[in-house]
């Protein structure tokens, strides 16, 4: 199942209870839905949840039942249709939500519906339930509410906003498109709605990426050390055998001739570990002395026996 689906049948758990949340969480399906006029109401759903949830929503804000409705056990992992033609039931409904059923139904939200905050919440509740969608967290972060409804997708906008939860907003086919793309803020908007559940999967991912992101940084920050050493102790045995090739390791002093010695027979270590091999150890700083010493003179072995001698006379460590 999608994160959406999963979100859904969290919400589909919460009790119709009070009637004026029942009214605007339908006000927010309404103004969401496949079709609200003054006509019709068409409401399409694939939840099976949200199927057994719509009934008791509309009988408890609006006292009525759906003229069509499905059987979930029918349709199921189909589209689910529920619809309104008769014209006393879409008055009624038309009328308990503000408007004139005498006249021409332009649809835009009544914000005195939504005055208290349980309302609210209910009604965006409402919204995401027939238009919204959320990403799954571990692929983004976008949650978008899509009504074809231009005007009623505006005033959402703006009780967003005054609700303090400012969206995003774009038109997409002709239909206004509000998201969120913070993590913080669809997180905050679930929570507000009454799927915590879901909330805190995205902090949970959220946390889990950062972790991710953490070890894949320090991972490439060790191979990156990790091909710095290997570079290193490369260019060190390379420049030994330069030395050697010239015969100039012989005129080195003991500690130096000692050093060249133990890199040559274990390149593959680190400074830390070729530094312990020494009788007695080491510091790595005295290490990394004498081998920047060594790739010094192997720069130089072009020169005379006699500058070798004395560039090396001042090493003896």
């Amino acid at each position: 199942m999608s994160f959406s689906f999963d979100t859904k049948n969290e919400l589909c758990k919460l009790p119709v209870q009070r009637r004026c949340c029942a009214l605007a969480e339908a006000y927010g399906i309404l103004l969401y839905c496949h079709t609200f006029s003054s006509s019709e109401v068409r409401i399409i759903t694939g939840n099976p949840n949200f199927v057994a949830r719509l009934p008791r929503l509309f009988q408890r804000a609006f006292d009525l039942r759906f003229d069509r409705q499905p059987d979930p056990e029918r349709e199921e992992g189909g589209k689910m249709v529920f619809q309104i033609t008769e014209r006393e039931k879409l008055d009624c409904i038309i009328d308990r939500l503000g408007y004139d059923p005498r006249q021409s139904l332009a649809l835009h939200v009544n914000f005195a519906m939504v005055e208290e905050e349980c309302c609210r919440a209910s009604f965006f509740r409402g919204c995401f339930f027939a238009g919204g969608s959320i990403t799954d967290p571990s692929k983004r972060y976008h949650l978008e509410l899509t009504s074809s409804h231009l005007q009623a997708g505006r005033e959402l906008e703006v009780l967003l906003r005054e609700s303090g939860y400012p969206p995003k907003s774009l038109t997409r086919n002709g239909s206004a498109v509000i998201y969120f793309k913070q993590s913080d803020q669809v997180e905050d908007f679930l929570t507000l709605i009454g799927a915590p559940a879901a909330a805190m999967r995205i902090m949970s991912t959220k946390v889990e990426k950062g972790i991710r992101n953490s070890v894949n940084r320090r991972l490439n920050c060790d191979s990156a050390n990790l091909d710095k050493a290997v570079e290193a102790a490369q260019s060190q045995g390379a420049a030994i055998r330069r030395l050697e090739a010239a015969g100039r390791l012989q005129d080195l002093p003991d500690k130096l001739r000692e050093t060249a010695a133990l890199r040559l027979a274990h390149p593959e270590l680190s400074l830390s570990e070729l530094a312990e091999t020494f009788d007695p150890p080491v510091t790595k700083s005295c290490l990394n002395h004498r081998l920047r010493k060594l790739v010094e003179l192997a720069q130089g072995v072009s020169m005379t026996t006699g500058t070798v001698a004395a560039a090396s006379g001042n090493l003896d460590e």
